[in-house]
């Protein structure tokens, strides 16, 4: 592995990382749009996105779906480039929508903060909202301690979300309706608040550490295999992707108040090297 070097700065609050045709999309929530780098770093695209952009994925026909953090929605993006809302998730999430995974279906899971987390709020258990491609949205698990980075097996039948409020990582089957069953711990990570989480190759799961300044690499059960450590900043995501799918992202800042995010802008992507790619690689 590789010591984690700097690809691009000057963002609010990098989040949701995910690689997508080779280049790599994330959410800079506090700017509210969502940026589309090239390998080198070089800025490509930026998504304007009302309330704020968090977790994104893509339906089988391409279309890009993205949750609105304070609309508490689901945008899709039509051929023109224009965002329609593909569904009110305001019935299911009581706190801001927040990362999400999408199936080879185009179903959506998306989960919420569950309580007011910038305002000092006490946690509260919440939701895993399901939402089909035709835009109904239904409730797919209850009673998580704030479900935040999501990922989904490439055989489509398990999906793994970071409950960070829990300290844990949990496993859910995927049955073919898409109804979430069997719900098991796959990780119990001691002081580790896990934010947002990917999946390798071998099955394990990296999952952004912040108050830990670290990265960590989990396997189910909870042993923690490898970890990339973070200077001068919090790690709040991480991807896997580039050419070989062995460069794995992180979205960094300082800090995650919006007041001060958006003024310091010190958000950046880091990257590192690491042995494993990701999954569901060809």
């Amino acid at each position: 592995m590789s010591a984690p070097r700097t690809l691009a700065s000057g963002f609010a609050f990098p989040e949701g990382p995910r690689w997508h045709q080779g280049q790599l999309w994330f959410s800079d929530q506090h700017d509210g749009a969502v940026i589309v780098l090239d390998p080198d770093g070089t800025v490509v695209e930026r998504i304007a996105v009302p309330g704020g952009p968090s977790g994104m994925g893509w339906m089988p026909d391409g279309t890009l779906l993205v949750t609105s953090m304070h609309e508490r929605r689901l945008y899709r993006r039509d051929a023109e480039g224009q965002l329609a809302v593909q569904a009110d998730l305001s019935p299911f999430h009581p706190g801001h929508s927040n990362d999400m995974v999408v199936d080879a279906a185009g179903r959506a899971y998306a989960g919420n903060i569950g309580y007011d987390f910038n305002g000092g709020e006490e946690p509260r258990p919440t939701c895993i909202a399901a939402i089909a491609p035709d835009g109904t949205a239904t409730i797919a698990a209850d009673a998580l301690d704030c479900p935040n980075g999501t990922v989904i097996t490439p055989d489509g039948k398990t999906l793994i979300v970071a409950e960070s409020m829990g300290n844990r990582l949990t496993a859910f089957d995927i049955a073919g309706d898409g109804t979430l069953s069997n719900r098991r711990v796959f990780a119990q990570l001691g002081d580790h608040i896990p934010d947002g989480i990917c999946l390798d190759a071998e099955g394990a799961i990296w999952a952004a550490s912040p108050y830990a300044g670290q990265v960590i690499r989990v396997r189910e059960g909870g042993a923690i295999v490898d970890s990339v450590t973070i200077a001068g900043a919090k790690p709040y995501a991480c991807m896997l992707g580039g050419a070989d799918g062995c460069d794995l992202y992180i979205c960094c800042a300082s800090d995650h108040n919006p007041q001060v995010t958006v003024k310091d802008r010190t958000g950046r992507i880091d990257v590192a090297r690491v042995a494993v790619p990701g999954a569901g690689r060809p």
